[in-house]
């Protein structure tokens, strides 16, 4: 069998790993139980994380024991990594619900029955330690100059860092031991974000139990424009279908960047690369057909294979002109609200399609905005109930963005 950590670097998640050669070879002699961390910042999965999920899908599939780590407890302070304010405090019963479904969203992609797999929870140590006793066996292990060399600390010097943020590095790391001890944990993975944190871990455990860890990040991943995967201008796309629909995801994959197609089909999904590679050689609009399948294998894995249908033919269907699919994106308003006329500019806003009336003007005037496949050329449009045909209407915005409104 191939070793993962190839299957890894081949597919294009590594980053930067400590001692590598030590690292592939244990990857490649004997079973390696690793672990990844999720803090409960929310109540879904992104599409980020998926990235995270895939790495452990081919690990576990190479037959090494993968531990996902809900950060109950972690939670409760906030990584400051990347942010440039305190992150907002959670309370205990938010962070206990989010973790929870995020239990339930990972299960869906990783065989946790005995000894393939482990979920655990840091509230259950981090909440329990007595404040004295962690400093003086691990506070002691940290070193305060070092500590703020990492940009997660430095960037945040000139609007002020808290003790609170300060400690998260030390929560993290003890997480490391902790799972060492308990499960022989041998390597952390997580973004590359994370490298100054998992490094406390993996510098911890080896001081304190005399045993070589490993530690290993993969990239963060932007499209070809820069923008961080999985986000767009309405916020992130989630695993939860009633946060972000199949259709929604599937359009989201399907308009990628053409020079996002083939990186995102190696992290995305698990297709072979000889597979992968045929459809490389696309060119022109056949990189299309690329896109479908990329779309379609990330929602059939994420929503299953009979929502992937779903998404495929809507897609199909509007771009061939149909508009009677129940598939796209659909808000419900109540009848009423169309009594009166209702501005195409304000209904259009409260959609999420624009997010200011000058955007919306811009996109009318330069014929970028249709009603039931008819272009509109004047901004002030109001609409009323009899512009619904049977009740509905759909909006399209550019060439590939619907919304359909339901009245009620």
């Amino acid at each position: 069998m191939e070793n993962v950590y190839d299957i890894l670097s081949e597919r294009g998640y590594l980053d930067q790993c400590t001692y590598e050669d030590e690292l592939r070879e244990m990857l490649g002699k004997e079973p390696v139980t690793f672990y990844v961390g999720f803090d409960a910042t929310a109540d879904s999965l992104t599409l980020g994380h998926f990235i995270q999920i895939r790495v452990m899908q081919h690990m576990q599939r190479a037959g090494h024991i993968p531990i996902a780590l809900l950060g109950g407890g972690t939670t409760t302070i906030g990584d400051p990594s990347g942010k440039s304010d305190m992150r907002t405090l959670m309370d205990r019963d938010t962070i206990n619900y989010n973790a929870n479904r995020f239990k339930e969203q990972i299960s869906q992609f990783l065989d946790f029955s005995e000894g393939k797999g482990i979920i655990e929870n840091n509230a259950d140590w981090l909440l329990k330690l007595n404040f004295l006793e962690f400093v003086r066996e691990i506070g002691v292990h940290f070193s305060v100059n070092r500590m703020l060399q990492f940009d997660c600390y430095k960037n945040r010097m000139e609007q002020g860092l808290t003790f609170f943020e300060f400690s998260y590095m030390l929560m993290q790391s003890y997480d490391f031991l902790y799972l060492y001890r308990k499960h022989h944990c041998k390597l952390e993975v997580g973004g590359s974000d994370q490298w100054s944190n998992i490094l406390g871990g993996y510098e911890l455990v080896r001081k304190l139990e005399n045993d070589k860890v490993y530690a290993m990040t993969f990239k963060l991943l932007t499209t070809a424009a820069g923008i961080k995967m999985g986000k767009t201008m309405a916020g992130a796309i989630w695993l939860d279908p009633e946060k972000t629909t199949p259709y929604e995801m599937f359009q989201y994959l399907r308009n990628c960047d053409d020079r996002d197609v083939i990186k995102f089909m190696k992290l995305l999904t698990m297709l072979p690369l000889d597979k992968i590679a045929e459809y490389e050689k696309l060119e022109g609009a056949e990189i299309n057909k690329a896109k479908e399948v990329l779309a379609y294998e990330v929602v059939k894995d994420v929503h299953g294979e009979e929502a992937a249908k779903a998404a495929l033919d809507a897609s199909l269907s509007l771009f061939g002109g149909e508009k009677d699919s129940e598939d796209i994106p659909a808000t419900e308003m109540p009848a009423e609200k169309f009594a009166e006329p209702v501005g195409i500019l304000n209904l259009m806003t409260e959609l999420g399609l624009i997010k200011t009336n000058s955007e919306g003007r811009r996109l009318i005037t330069q014929g970028g905005v249709s009603l039931d496949d008819e272009k509109i050329s004047d901004p002030k449009l109001e609409l009323t109930k009899d512009d619904f045909k049977n009740g509905e209407i759909i909006i399209r915005k550019g060439k590939k963005v619907y919304h359909k409104v339901i009245l009620k």
